[in-house]
């Protein structure tokens, strides 16, 4: 089963009001490991970024000026996109933020299967903080490296609160999706047996038939 997590950062908090994607990053999952493929991009937003979002994010507008616009990597998104489920920490931002650009490009929006991981969150921990770095304290996942919001690093810490949040990491996941399952049971030794005689032996008759004697009331006689 193939899903894509999928984060973008913005100029601020409604497309409504004009803000535009900065970045958005994709990361694939197969049986919700990640496999290594990722897509990353910086955004021209075509607009100022405000003080607000820079301090979230690090990024300025002298830094996206020679980026790509949104209009501009939609193709290479989609296609690493496919028909895959998104896998989304508050869903309903970014995908606000999604097809307000694939709107503005004339294209359809995002119309396929999303998993919103805040409101599985909310569900499965209610009362408790549901924030990203908050469910990456519960389950101990080193987030250390987030100073900054990015979307890349994001859809990896992401990725790895989806699955505990799915029931966590199985024992021996990691080997059976590398293929390691494979070696292991070609350097297992099996030891071989000779096959058992068809027929008791006589000694093997006799025994048994010491062992019925000894038993009291057995059930088959009932």
């Amino acid at each position: 089963m193939r899903e894509i997590v999928l984060d973008t950062e913005t100029t601020g908090l409604d497309p409504a009001n004009g803000h535009r994607i900065v970045e958005i990053a994709c990361l694939e999952l197969v049986n919700h490991i990640p496999t290594g493929r990722s897509y990353q991009q910086y955004l021209n937003p075509e607009r100022d970024v405000p003080a607000d979002a820079f301090a979230v994010h690090g990024l300025s507008a002298e830094f996206l000026a020679d980026k790509p616009r949104f209009a501009e990597i939609i193709e290479p998104l989609l296609q690493f996109i496919g028909d895959a489920p998104l896998v989304i920490h508050n869903a309903e931002f970014d995908i606000r933020f999604l097809n307000a650009e694939l709107t503005r490009a004339s294209r359809p929006p995002v119309m396929g299967s999303v998993v919103d991981t805040l409101q599985v969150a909310r569900q499965k921990f209610p009362g408790a903080p549901a924030s990203l770095d908050a469910l990456c304290r519960r389950f101990a996942i080193d987030n250390s490296t987030r100073t900054k919001h990015g979307a890349l690093l994001d859809t990896e810490l992401l990725a790895e609160v989806y699955l505990e949040l799915i029931g966590g990491r199985q024992a021996g996941l990691e080997l059976l999706t590398s293929g390691g399952a494979t070696d292991v049971a070609a350097q297992a030794s099996r030891v071989m047996r000779p096959p058992r005689p068809h027929a008791p032996t006589e000694a093997e008759l006799a025994a048994h038939a010491q062992l019925l004697a000894r038993l009291k009331d057995p059930v088959w006689l009932n």
